[in-house]
């Protein structure tokens, strides 16, 4: 990516190689691959650098637009302080401050990311366990049949990770400490809990 500078500021951005005109020459493409980069400087054209600091996962944050900037011979491609996005649930308001309410008058909520990661942990489990439903089913259906202990044992360790994921999501009262659970090392690992592996 580079960035066109007239009059010491950027005046556009470059995200693939083009045919351009500046002041009255138009130079081709191809300049791209074959100057140096003291030569596409000289005719106002810089490779732009990205400072990443203040960038966060957009899972967890909403991010401010990205800002181009140019000081000492240099384009830096920055953002500014991510904002977190709400961890608990709150109902939705207008402009004015009042309750938004739903077509049968029910309050509308705007979800929080505890409602979300929970939600996504309780599909994952529902996923899990749906395979092995049949099991169930047929126990309830032949008097003489019983579902393996195998299967008994899969299906309550599901749930009890389930219920284990969601109390450590709970226990969670900043964004940070959410984006922790979810954080692998170096190992793979992370702090939340996993579901057991299928059974064959």
């Amino acid at each position: 990516m580079h960035a066109l500078i007239e009059n010491n500021e950027v005046k556009q951005i470059i995200t693939s190689p083009k045919s351009l005109v500046i002041g009255d020459v138009r130079y081709p493409a191809k300049i791209f691959s074959l100057w140096s980069q003291s030569e596409l400087n000289a005719i106002g054209i810089y490779e732009v650098i990205t400072d990443s600091s203040n960038k966060k996962d957009g899972a967890y944050y909403i991010n401010t637009n990205e800002e181009y900037n140019y000081a000492d011979n240099q384009v830096t491609k920055s953002w500014g302080t991510a904002t977190p996005k709400k961890l608990e649930d709150e109902d939705a308001v207008d402009e004015d401050g009042k309750n938004i309410l739903d077509e049968d008058g029910n309050q509308v909520v705007n979800y929080g990311l505890k409602t979300e990661k929970k939600k996504i942990i309780k599909d994952q489990a529902s996923g899990l366990l749906a395979p092995t439903d049949w099991y169930v089913i047929k126990a309830t259906e032949v008097a003489d049949y019983s579902v393996p202990a195998n299967i008994t044992a899969f299906r309550a360790d599901v749930r009890a990770k389930s219920n284990e994921m969601e109390t450590q999501i709970d226990a969670c009262t900043t964004v940070e400490q959410l984006e922790t659970l979810y954080t692998r090392d170096e190992n793979g690992t992370r702090p939340l809990a996993e579901f057991p592996k299928e059974v064959v």
